[in-house]
């Protein structure tokens, strides 16, 4: 089952090729608030019926949301992991690594993954790299432009896997789905020195159109690609699910939750998950206007959305003495 949020309210269900409009139903969010009450799985509290409408055509045509909105943005909380992906280590070892001898960091804290990221039921395995991208006013909806901010040195993609995460009133998290992301960073200012991770990252994402309810496949096979005009000029596979991770998802899961300022009953939590297919590892530099899209089977319709750069940095911001 899948899901798919309108913007301006309304939500979609789609089983297999018949997707139909919800009657009654504003939010996806809402949903999951009602599932949380009930203490009952999403799928129970979805009603039956609906209007029978073509996903794809609202997809083309931009009506298609963020599937998960909180209604205040400064409680929706964008997070992720990286060096999560079996392959991953190699682009940023090259990124970060001095010479060819060199093991750098990212490097050791993948290997820490493939060693310990996968603890057998109730163990808990090894912590993995954590990054921050910003609160809920930088998701971006499918079909929407990616900004990069004016003092950027790059705007690359990053095909990923996302959980959402709606936290109960006694603080438990609770996985409402897992959507396609676009973990878009500035990897050039990563490349200067890894200790700039955390600025790369504090740029918009996007996610959906659709919201996989479930579990998690082990294997997902997916596509990255980047058009510039009518030329494809990115186009890669990439992989992802457990079979193709250094870490399991529930260990992911528990060191961002572990932390209890992220238990917070109410608050929306998107989580994601790392890649390890890059267009920047295959030497492209992109460009404004430049169009990237990121498909799965498993995911439904495919997440597309331009580049745009913005003017050249402006003055410095001046803060004022109060």
């Amino acid at each position: 089952m899948h899901l798919s949020q309108l913007i301006g309210g309304g939500v979609i269900v789609r089983k297999g090729d018949t997707a139909r409009l919800l009657s009654g139903v504003a939010t996806v969010y809402a949903l999951a608030e009602t599932a949380v009450a009930q203490e009952a799985p999403l799928a129970a509290v979805i009603p039956e019926g609906g209007e029978v409408v073509d996903l794809a055509a609202l997809a083309v045509q931009g009506k298609l949301d963020v599937p998960v909105r909180h209604p205040e943005p400064a409680r929706m909380y964008l997070c992720g992991t990286g060096l999560t992906h079996l392959g991953s280590a190699s682009t940023r070892n090259a990124m970060h690594a001095s010479d060819a001898e060199d093991v750098s960091d990212s490097m050791k804290m993948f290997r820490m993954g493939v060693e310990g990221g996968k603890p057998a039921a109730g163990q808990i395995g090894a912590q993995p790299e954590w990054f921050y991208k910003g609160p809920g006013t930088e998701a971006i909806a499918p079909g929407a432009p990616l900004v990069s901010p004016g003092f950027a040195l790059d705007g690359g993609e990053e095909p990923e896997i996302a959980g959402f995460y709606l936290i109960g009133p006694r603080g438990t998290p609770h996985r409402i789905g897992f959507a396609l992301s676009n973990e878009f960073s500035d990897h050039v200012t990563e490349k200067i020195n890894y200790l700039f991770l955390a600025h790369s990252k504090l740029r918009p994402a996007s996610f959906g159109p659709e919201l996989r309810v479930g579990d998690l496949p082990r294997h997902i096979e997916g596509r990255s690609r980047i058009f510039r005009g009518d030329e494809v000029i990115f186009d890669a596979p990439f992989l992802s699910g457990e079979d193709n991770m250094s870490h399991t998802i529930a260990n992911l899961e528990h060191h961002h939750f572990k932390y209890a300022p992220f238990r917070r009953p109410g608050d929306l939590h998107v989580h994601m998950f790392g890649t390890a297919t890059l267009s920047v590892g295959a030497g492209v530099t992109t460009q404004d206007g430049d169009v990237f899209e990121i498909s799965a089977p498993d995911f439904g319709q495919p997440l597309r959305n331009a580049l745009q750069v913005t003017p050249e940095n402006p003055a410095p911001v001046t803060v004022h003495q109060l």
